[in-house]
């Protein structure tokens, strides 16, 4: 019975993040009308409540889904580089790149930040940070990198990709400023090679 449950539980918060991530995508978190959105799953606004608060925890659990997704992807290009070096490059060029979806550039980049506040805050980020980091100081130990705090290099390097998402995703022309974005991250973390 209890498994049933947990089973059930999980199911409706699947379906609810599914909806809410539609939902967001296509007419943004505060135009997105949560009756609708439980009535287009078969449920009711207590699924919503019980399982996330309320509209701002639904939407903190599809950034994190988004914001997870983008990781993964952007970590199999990074592998498919094959070093350190150019997977760190290609992940963060990556991560640039996807700032030019339009479910990515609403929902986390627009609408996230406004809703959530600062993305530096959120555990997906957070968790790409601390990956980030294992990579720096492999590469700082090897005497690819400077010999820099992995920290402090992992933070500015996944800053300064969030903040070319931000600026594409904020753009009046995103496919132009792409092209500028990445190049200059590029030329940033070239800074921190030996």
């Amino acid at each position: 019975m209890a498994g049933r449950r947990a089973e059930l539980m999980e199911e409706n918060r699947s379906k609810l993040i599914a909806a809410a991530r539609k939902a967001f995508a296509d007419k943004g978190y505060a135009a997105a009308s949560m009756d609708e959105l439980t009535a287009d799953v078969g449920l009711t606004r207590g699924a919503l409540y019980h399982n996330f608060g309320d509209k701002r925890g639904l939407l903190a659990a599809v950034v994190n889904q988004i914001d997870g997704e983008m990781a993964s992807r952007a970590r199999e290009i990074g592998h498919k580089a094959g070093d350190d070096w150019n997977g760190l490059l290609a992940e963060g060029a990556a991560y640039i790149e996807m700032a030019l979806e339009p479910e990515v550039q609403r929902i986390v980049l627009l609408d996230g930040p406004a809703f959530l506040g600062d993305p530096s805050q959120w555990p997906s980020q957070n968790a790409c940070l601390r990956t980030t980091e294992q990579t720096v100081g492999r590469l700082v130990s090897e005497g690819i990198m400077k010999p820099i705090d992995p920290e402090a290099a992992a933070r500015l390097i996944n800053g300064a990709a969030l903040n070319a998402a931000l600026w594409i995703a904020g753009s009046d022309d995103p496919k132009a400023v792409h092209p500028k974005a990445v190049e200059a991250f590029r030329c940033l973390v070239d800074g921190l090679l030996s």
